[in-house]
């Protein structure tokens, strides 16, 4: 902590200007890479509402704050010291020094001090009086013995004063507070002029002019004279208001992000967890029916060997609502279903959760794949949360090896056979939840033995990567199982970059 000041110690010798002018060359060039930070940092949180973007934006703003005050500072430490006005009572001569080498003379109940300057610098910054801007600092000095008041013309600035009317004194001072800093002041002032403590502390003020509400630091020591006793106190005080705003935008920000980002994770868990709890609890491969089929000896009459994967999007954290599901029916049939629902995070999984749930009731009932989206489409449209879907559904016959499919909008299943594939043809059928009462056709195809059938959301494949799935029946030829057919796939889509995230399920018909 700084000692006090004695006012019989000569005065600091002022920097050299070379030394300035560098230091104000160097802030110049760090201003204008701030504003190129910034420029960027604007446009991005501009076109996003992400609070991450929001709040580097707001640090610019801090930083370019910080730069120009730095710079107003500098170029007053380069003008000199300002003239100050005095105003006070009692009688008593003095003598002090200013930056330039001027000097100050009081007479009886007044003093003025004269400053040299060279007028305008290259920069504008007139070296002496002027309007004060935020960050420039302003000084003052009371003198408790000849009861003498000095500020510069940026304090009466800050204060929103006309030097005509005269500086504050240490006791009219609080009353340009706010009621509930005014002990604050009171606390700082004791200390320095009782105990010699330096003052450093912010207080808010309402300007005489405006009758705005400005933030003030204030800094200052108390001089002491050959006695040791306090003879005077000295402070500059600068306006911070903007500063402190600054710094408010950079923690509510910052906090914004903080409770995005928990919010975030929170209904990521949320979202996975409910996934986990619908989606097929089997990994890895499938064999359905479970119970033997009522004539073996019939075409088709095998199990199907089944596999399927969920793949997450790649450019968001959050779970999308897909799905893909296969399940044995009363009889020995089966159950075969993919789909997706518009949106992410809980409120498009839970959606899905209800669809997949009321898909296996209504197929466990005996429902054709038909009137079943039919009733989907219904469902999806008077929920609390309407939304759009696409989805296939298919109940596969081992008996006779046939497969009964309808659609609502969705990729058509691919079908692979003696080593060339292609995509059905697709029944009647618009998007779950796009249109009221909406009717959905339904179509048979016969399975053969060996056949590979290939199920999968939009977020797999657009149509050109459906094509590319196809190319993938001679491999889809001499795999054995479904599990090596679908790592084919996961081969050749598993690492792409994909927006939405996807599910992909693999029938291969038995022998």
């Amino acid at each position: 902590m700084p000692s006090p000041q004695s006012a019989d110690r000569p005065a600091a010798e002022p920097p050299e200007r070379g030394q300035v002018d560098a230091l104000i060359s160097q802030t110049r060039r760090l201003r204008g890479g701030i504003d190129a930070v910034r420029r960027e940092a604007v446009a991005s949180a501009e076109t996003s509402d992400d609070p991450r973007l929001h709040w580097q934006r707001a640090l610019c703003e801090l930083a370019a704050h910080h730069a120009d005050d730095l710079g107003e500072q500098l170029g007053q430490l380069r003008a000199g010291l300002p003239t100050s006005r005095y105003a006070g009572a009692g009688s008593g001569t003095a003598a002090s020094v200013g930056a330039e080498g001027g000097t100050a003379t009081r007479g009886a109940g007044t003093a003025t001090r004269v400053a040299e300057d060279d007028g305008a610098d290259g920069d504008g910054l007139a070296a002496g009086s002027g309007p004060a801007t935020p960050g420039r600092a302003g000084s003052a000095e009371w003198n408790l013995l000849t009861d003498e008041v000095a500020w510069t013309d940026e304090l009466f600035a800050l204060f929103g004063r006309r030097p005509e009317d005269g500086a504050l004194t240490l006791d009219e001072l609080p009353s340009t507070l706010l009621e509930e800093d005014t002990g604050l002041l009171t606390t700082m002032v004791t200390d320095c002029l009782v105990d010699g403590k330096p003052i450093d502390g912010e207080f808010r003020i309402v300007r005489g002019d405006d009758g705005a509400v400005r933030t003030v630091h204030m800094m200052g020591e108390p001089v002491l004279d050959a006695d040791g006793c306090t003879s005077s106190m000295w402070a500059v005080l600068r306006d911070v208001s903007d500063l402190r705003r600054f710094r408010r935008e950079v923690h509510e920000t910052r906090d914004s992000a903080h409770r995005r980002r928990d919010a975030a994770r929170t209904e990521h868990r949320l979202a996975v967890e409910l996934q986990e709890a619908v989606l097929p609890p089997w990994r890895g491969s499938l064999r359905l029916p479970q119970s033997v089929p009522a004539d073996p000896a019939a075409p088709g009459g095998g199990v199907l060997d089944l596999a399927g994967h969920y793949l997450p999007s790649s450019t968001s954290s959050l779970i999308g609502g897909d799905w893909f599901d296969a399940m044995e029916l009363p009889g020995g049939r089966t159950l075969l279903t993919v789909g997706g629902l518009a949106g992410r995070g809980v409120a498009a999984t839970s959606t899905m959760a209800m669809l997949l749930g009321a898909v296996r009731g209504m197929a466990v009932s005996g429902a054709e794949p038909g009137p079943l989206m039919g009733w989907l489409n219904h469902l999806l449209e008077s929920s609390a949360q309407p939304a759009l879907g696409s989805a296939v559904c298919c109940r596969y016959e081992p008996a006779s090896g046939t497969l009964l499919w309808s659609q609502a909008g969705h990729p058509a299943p691919l079908l692979f056979r003696d080593g060339a594939g292609r995509a059905l043809r697709p029944p009647e059928g618009v998007l779950l939840g796009a249109m009221t009462d909406a009717a959905y056709a339904q179509t048979e195809e016969r399975l053969l033995p060996g056949d590979v059938l290939l199920l999968h959301t939009e977020g797999l494949a657009d149509r050109a990567g459906a094509r590319r799935l196809l190319e993938l029946a001679p491999r889809f030829a001499m795999a054995d199982t479904a599990q090596d057919c679908l790592r084919a796939v996961l081969e050749e889509f598993g690492d792409k970059e994909r927006e939405d995230d996807a599910c992909v399920l693999i029938a291969r018909i038995g022998s």
